[in-house]
Protein backbone atom coordinates (compact mmCIF):
# COMPACT_ATOMS: atom_id res chain seq x y z
CA UNK A 1 0.00 0.00 0.00
CA UNK A 2 1.18 3.89 -0.98
CA UNK A 3 1.88 5.27 2.58
CA UNK A 4 2.84 8.66 0.91
CA UNK A 5 0.32 11.49 1.16
CA UNK A 6 -1.03 13.28 -2.24
CA UNK A 7 1.49 16.07 -1.40
CA UNK A 8 4.21 13.77 -1.29
CA UNK A 9 3.51 11.82 -4.42
CA UNK A 10 2.96 14.86 -6.28
CA UNK A 11 6.55 15.71 -5.45
CA UNK A 12 8.11 12.80 -5.95
CA UNK A 13 6.64 12.80 -9.53
CA UNK A 14 7.81 16.13 -10.19
CA UNK A 15 11.16 15.02 -9.06
CA UNK A 16 11.08 12.31 -11.41
CA UNK A 17 9.86 13.89 -14.30
CA UNK A 18 13.10 17.11 -13.68
CA UNK A 19 15.74 14.30 -13.21
CA UNK A 20 14.90 11.36 -15.42
CA UNK A 21 11.47 10.87 -17.08
CA UNK A 22 11.35 14.40 -19.67
CA UNK A 23 12.31 12.25 -21.84
CA UNK A 24 10.43 9.35 -21.45
CA UNK A 25 7.11 11.61 -21.59
CA UNK A 26 7.71 14.06 -24.00
CA UNK A 27 8.58 17.28 -21.94
CA UNK A 28 11.29 19.38 -23.71
CA UNK A 29 13.99 19.91 -21.60
CA UNK A 30 16.89 22.42 -21.79
CA UNK A 31 20.89 21.33 -21.86
CA UNK A 32 21.12 23.73 -18.48
CA UNK A 33 17.81 21.44 -17.63
CA UNK A 34 14.93 24.10 -17.35
CA UNK A 35 11.60 22.51 -18.34
CA UNK A 36 8.66 25.25 -19.27
CA UNK A 37 6.45 24.64 -16.40
CA UNK A 38 3.27 25.02 -19.22
CA UNK A 39 4.58 21.75 -20.36
CA UNK A 40 4.68 20.00 -17.02
CA UNK A 41 1.06 20.79 -16.17
CA UNK A 42 0.01 19.27 -18.93
CA UNK A 43 1.86 16.31 -18.79
CA UNK A 44 0.13 12.67 -18.93
CA UNK A 45 1.50 12.50 -15.09
CA UNK A 46 0.89 15.91 -13.44
CA UNK A 47 -2.31 16.87 -15.04
CA UNK A 48 -4.55 14.44 -13.51
CA UNK A 49 -3.29 15.58 -10.19
CA UNK A 50 -4.71 18.62 -10.53
CA UNK A 51 -1.14 20.85 -10.06
CA UNK A 52 -1.26 24.93 -10.86
CA UNK A 53 1.46 27.06 -10.49
CA UNK A 54 0.82 28.28 -7.26
CA UNK A 55 0.54 24.92 -6.33
CA UNK A 56 4.25 24.38 -8.00
CA UNK A 57 5.26 27.19 -5.83
CA UNK A 58 4.31 25.83 -2.89
CA UNK A 59 6.15 22.78 -3.37
CA UNK A 60 9.43 24.47 -4.28
CA UNK A 61 8.84 26.85 -1.00
CA UNK A 62 8.16 23.72 1.15
CA UNK A 63 11.03 21.08 0.03
CA UNK A 64 13.56 21.43 2.76
CA UNK A 65 16.49 20.53 0.69
CA UNK A 66 16.02 23.04 -1.98
CA UNK A 67 16.06 20.22 -4.65
CA UNK A 68 14.28 22.88 -7.23
CA UNK A 69 14.71 26.05 -9.08
CA UNK A 70 11.69 27.70 -10.23
CA UNK A 71 12.18 31.02 -12.32
CA UNK A 72 10.31 33.51 -15.00
CA UNK A 73 12.28 33.67 -17.57
CA UNK A 74 11.93 37.39 -19.03
CA UNK A 75 12.75 37.96 -23.15
CA UNK A 76 16.10 39.15 -22.57
CA UNK A 77 16.70 35.74 -20.88
CA UNK A 78 17.21 37.23 -17.27
CA UNK A 79 16.10 34.70 -14.83
CA UNK A 80 13.79 36.53 -11.45
CA UNK A 81 13.35 33.91 -8.96
CA UNK A 82 9.98 33.06 -8.19
CA UNK A 83 9.95 35.01 -4.63
CA UNK A 84 11.04 37.90 -6.39
CA UNK A 85 9.20 37.77 -8.76
CA UNK A 86 5.90 37.83 -6.20
CA UNK A 87 7.38 40.78 -4.36
CA UNK A 88 7.50 43.00 -7.63
CA UNK A 89 4.21 41.75 -9.31
CA UNK A 90 5.65 41.15 -12.90
CA UNK A 91 4.90 37.79 -14.79
CA UNK A 92 6.18 39.32 -18.17
CA UNK A 93 8.32 36.01 -19.81
CA UNK A 94 7.47 32.11 -19.06
CA UNK A 95 7.66 30.01 -16.19
CA UNK A 96 10.66 27.24 -16.17
CA UNK A 97 11.46 24.73 -13.54
CA UNK A 98 14.35 22.15 -12.63
CA UNK A 99 15.87 20.11 -10.63
CA UNK A 100 19.60 21.65 -8.96
CA UNK A 101 21.36 18.29 -9.09
CA UNK A 102 20.50 14.53 -9.60
CA UNK A 103 19.76 13.76 -13.61
CA UNK A 104 19.76 10.82 -15.22
CA UNK A 105 19.33 12.63 -18.79
CA UNK A 106 22.50 13.09 -20.55
CA UNK A 107 21.59 16.29 -22.33
CA UNK A 108 21.37 17.72 -19.55
CA UNK A 109 24.74 19.68 -18.26
CA UNK A 110 23.96 21.88 -15.33
CA UNK A 111 26.02 25.13 -14.71
CA UNK A 112 27.63 23.70 -11.89
CA UNK A 113 30.36 25.86 -9.33
CA UNK A 114 33.83 24.02 -10.02
CA UNK A 115 35.74 22.79 -6.71
CA UNK A 116 39.28 23.46 -6.94
CA UNK A 117 40.39 23.16 -3.54
CA UNK A 118 38.98 21.69 0.29
CA UNK A 119 38.53 25.05 0.93
CA UNK A 120 35.88 25.89 -1.63
CA UNK A 121 33.50 23.55 0.34
CA UNK A 122 32.29 25.38 3.27
CA UNK A 123 32.39 22.63 6.07
CA UNK A 124 35.70 20.84 4.17
CA UNK A 125 33.61 17.81 4.82
CA UNK A 126 32.70 15.22 1.87
CA UNK A 127 30.47 12.39 2.73
CA UNK A 128 28.54 9.72 1.05
CA UNK A 129 25.75 8.38 2.41
CA UNK A 130 24.56 4.89 1.38
CA UNK A 131 23.12 1.43 2.40
CA UNK A 132 24.50 -1.78 4.27
CA UNK A 133 24.06 -3.69 1.55
CA UNK A 134 25.00 -1.42 -1.03
CA UNK A 135 28.45 -0.87 1.36
CA UNK A 136 29.38 -4.56 0.22
CA UNK A 137 29.92 -4.23 -3.31
CA UNK A 138 31.35 -0.67 -2.67
CA UNK A 139 33.87 -1.71 -0.50
CA UNK A 140 35.57 -3.34 -3.09
CA UNK A 141 34.55 -1.37 -6.29
CA UNK A 142 34.42 2.32 -5.28
CA UNK A 143 31.45 4.87 -5.48
CA UNK A 144 29.62 4.67 -8.75
CA UNK A 145 27.72 7.12 -10.77
CA UNK A 146 25.59 4.78 -11.91
CA UNK A 147 22.71 6.03 -14.29
CA UNK A 148 23.38 9.33 -13.18
CA UNK A 149 24.86 12.41 -14.26
CA UNK A 150 27.25 12.26 -11.13
CA UNK A 151 27.73 10.72 -7.54
CA UNK A 152 26.30 13.03 -4.85
CA UNK A 153 28.11 13.80 -1.60
CA UNK A 154 27.10 16.01 0.97
CA UNK A 155 28.82 18.50 3.34
CA UNK A 156 27.77 16.56 6.61
CA UNK A 157 25.85 14.40 7.80
CA UNK A 158 22.44 14.86 9.29
CA UNK A 159 23.26 16.96 12.52
CA UNK A 160 25.28 19.20 10.72
CA UNK A 161 22.19 21.65 9.11
CA UNK A 162 23.22 19.72 6.07
CA UNK A 163 20.84 20.92 3.36
CA UNK A 164 20.94 17.95 0.73
CA UNK A 165 22.88 15.15 -0.57
CA UNK A 166 22.22 12.26 1.52
CA UNK A 167 18.97 10.39 2.51
CA UNK A 168 17.72 10.26 5.80
CA UNK A 169 17.62 6.55 5.33
CA UNK A 170 21.77 6.02 5.17
CA UNK A 171 23.15 3.48 7.19
CA UNK A 172 26.91 4.00 6.22
CA UNK A 173 28.67 7.12 6.05
CA UNK A 174 32.00 7.24 3.71
CA UNK A 175 33.64 10.12 4.15
CA UNK A 176 35.99 11.25 1.11
CA UNK A 177 39.53 12.57 1.13
CA UNK A 178 38.47 15.26 -1.51
CA UNK A 179 41.83 16.80 -1.92
CA UNK A 180 43.68 13.64 -3.01
CA UNK A 181 41.02 13.00 -5.72
CA UNK A 182 41.17 16.70 -7.09
CA UNK A 183 45.37 16.12 -6.52
CA UNK A 184 45.07 13.05 -9.36
CA UNK A 185 43.03 15.10 -11.46
CA UNK A 186 39.35 14.33 -10.33
CA UNK A 187 36.93 16.99 -10.69
CA UNK A 188 34.44 17.80 -8.30
CA UNK A 189 31.79 20.37 -8.49
CA UNK A 190 29.02 22.04 -6.12
CA UNK A 191 25.15 22.27 -7.18
CA UNK A 192 23.01 25.40 -6.45
CA UNK A 193 21.70 23.40 -3.04
CA UNK A 194 25.42 22.88 -1.77
CA UNK A 195 25.55 19.44 -2.96
CA UNK A 196 29.07 18.31 -3.94
CA UNK A 197 28.85 16.10 -7.27
CA UNK A 198 31.53 14.16 -9.27
CA UNK A 199 31.99 12.26 -12.42
CA UNK A 200 34.43 10.05 -10.81
CA UNK A 201 37.11 8.47 -13.09
CA UNK A 202 36.85 7.45 -16.69
CA UNK A 203 34.40 4.63 -15.77
CA UNK A 204 32.06 6.78 -13.84
CA UNK A 205 34.05 5.76 -10.21
CA UNK A 206 35.33 7.20 -7.25
CA UNK A 207 37.80 4.29 -5.98
CA UNK A 208 38.16 3.22 -2.87
CA UNK A 209 41.38 4.83 -2.13
CA UNK A 210 39.71 8.25 -1.94
CA UNK A 211 37.70 7.05 1.25
CA UNK A 212 39.51 8.79 4.70
CA UNK A 213 37.00 7.23 7.08
CA UNK A 214 33.99 4.50 7.22
CA UNK A 215 31.32 3.89 10.00
CA UNK A 216 28.14 3.48 11.28
CA UNK A 217 25.29 6.27 10.27
CA UNK A 218 23.94 5.50 13.60
CA UNK A 219 26.63 4.82 16.35
CA UNK A 220 29.10 6.83 14.48
CA UNK A 221 31.77 3.97 15.02
CA UNK A 222 34.03 3.17 12.22
CA UNK A 223 34.11 0.39 10.42
CA UNK A 224 36.57 -2.60 10.74
CA UNK A 225 39.50 -1.58 8.27
CA UNK A 226 38.37 2.16 7.58
CA UNK A 227 39.14 4.38 11.04
CA UNK A 228 40.73 6.97 9.94
CA UNK A 229 40.51 10.49 11.29
CA UNK A 230 37.89 12.76 9.59
CA UNK A 231 40.35 15.48 8.08
CA UNK A 232 38.00 19.29 8.46
CA UNK A 233 41.51 21.30 8.41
Amino acid sequence: MDRDSPEVRLSKTLSWILRHGATSENLPIREDGFIRVDDILRSNRIKPLGLTLEGLKGIVRADSKQRYSLVLEQGDGTHLNYIAVGENGTEEGHWLIKANQGHSIKTVQLELKPILDISDIPSRIAVHGTTRSAWKIIETEGLSKMKRNHIHLAQGVGGDSVISGMRKSSQILIFINLQKALDVGIKFYLSENGVILTEGDERGYLKTEFFDRVEDAKTKEAIEGWEESVCTC
